[in-house]
């Protein structure tokens, strides 16, 4: 079954909290509650925000509130009946919301919205124990989106969060078995299409969404630029962009990791927010699929780092990116249609959806 949905994005800190309760406990209470179909709780291993604090894993004093990720999937209504709550518990942190399409239940080949045919991303939910054939099922999943020519994917495993409207999350002392991940992938809409039957048949519950992309540069060669969107659609409201970076932990810019560059960078140059996330499978461009493996000593795991910022401010961030990723990377672009920054005399932006489809 095939539906239209909306993927709601929160990003904030590790330590906000809602009176005595930690923000991302009381955000997936939120969403435990609705019986949503898909929610990840992502923790970041770097970023800052419209503060322009940096917070890492790399420096213990910085280590104390790393950047968290809250995502959500479901029907529109489903979403849009979340937002007010939400919207009331989170006073420092961004918000966005994108519209994208929900598949569950026998997934076949079938025609994509013409909106699609360049390219797609397509998300698939999971739990870490899930299995498939005997194998790890987002590692058979990646193998799978490679064999069909997608441009790369990334496992992004959470610590809380939902997978078929079924909670878990992970525990002190416990194996954590199950907790939910999402495999974040990219490629034509060709490449994509092709690729759901076999989904289907790979998965016993397949659940996933499918949502409109560009593929900007792929290991070091310029595709396309984002596209130059105007700041708002006809009625006013805001238009906003995402650029998105996945390239593995250790490549290399200048000497030194090409995500730490960017992240460095950008906030040198004044960008309101970006965030790297720490993958622990998954490959890029012509790249055999890889991440975290016992006894090696080197680590080669994938690293998404993410970028949303108004139009004309993202075609500046655009030509950092294209800098940095210079050799290497798979850089995207996206139009986020609704977006709600909030902080200490900050308010920008809100989740009225903005009409324009680009």
């Amino acid at each position: 079954m095939t539906e239209d949905c909306l993927k709601l994005t929160i990003y904030f800190g590790e330590s906000d909290r809602v009176g005595r309760h930690l923000l991302s406990d009381a955000l997936l209470r939120v969403f435990d509650e609705a019986r949503t179909q898909a929610a990840v709780l992502l923790r970041a291993t770097e970023g800052f925000g419209i503060k322009q604090r940096l917070h890492t894993q790399r420096l213990l004093t910085l280590s104390e509130d790393l950047p968290l990720v809250a995502v959500a999937v479901d029907r529109r209504e489903q979403i849009e009946a979340l937002l007010p709550r939400v919207q009331s518990l989170v006073d420092g942190g961004l918000i966005t919301l994108e519209r994208a399409r929900i598949v569950t239940g026998q997934v076949t080949k079938t025609e994509l919205p013409a909106e699609l045919w360049e390219a797609a991303k397509l998300t698939i939910y999971l739990g870490r124990a899930e299995r498939s054939y005997g194998r790890s099922a987002h590692v058979a999943t990646v193998d799978l989106l490679r064999l069909h020519g997608l441009d790369g994917a990334t496992v992004l495993l959470g610590v809380d969060g939902m997978v078929h409207s079924t909670r878990q999350r992970a525990r002190f002392l416990s194996r954590n078995a199950n907790v939910p991940l999402m495999v974040v992938a990219t490629g034509s809409g060709e490449a994509v299409r092709g690729v759901l039957a076999p989904l289907g048949r790979l998965l016993d519950n397949p659940l996933l969404t499918l949502e409109r992309v560009r593929v900007c540069k792929r290991d070091g060669l310029r595709l396309a630029q984002p596209r130059h969107l105007p700041e708002t659609d006809p009625s006013g409201l805001g238009v906003w962009q995402k650029l998105m970076v996945h390239a593995d932990e250790d490549a290399r810019h200048e000497g030194h990791a090409l995500y730490l560059q960017l992240i460095r960078r950008l906030r040198e140059e004044g960008a309101t927010g970006a965030t790297a996330l720490r993958g622990i499978w998954g490959y890029s461009g012509d790249r055999e699929p890889h991440g975290d493996r016992l006894f090696t000593l080197r680590r080669r795991v994938p690293i998404v780092t993410v970028v949303v910022d108004r139009p004309d401010a993202i075609q500046r961030w655009w030509g950092v990116i294209d800098e940095v990723t210079v050799e290497v990377g798979l850089v995207t672009s996206e139009m986020v249609p609704a977006v709600h920054a909030v902080g200490p005399e900050i308010e920008h932006g809100g989740l009225r959806l903005a009409g324009l489809r680009f």
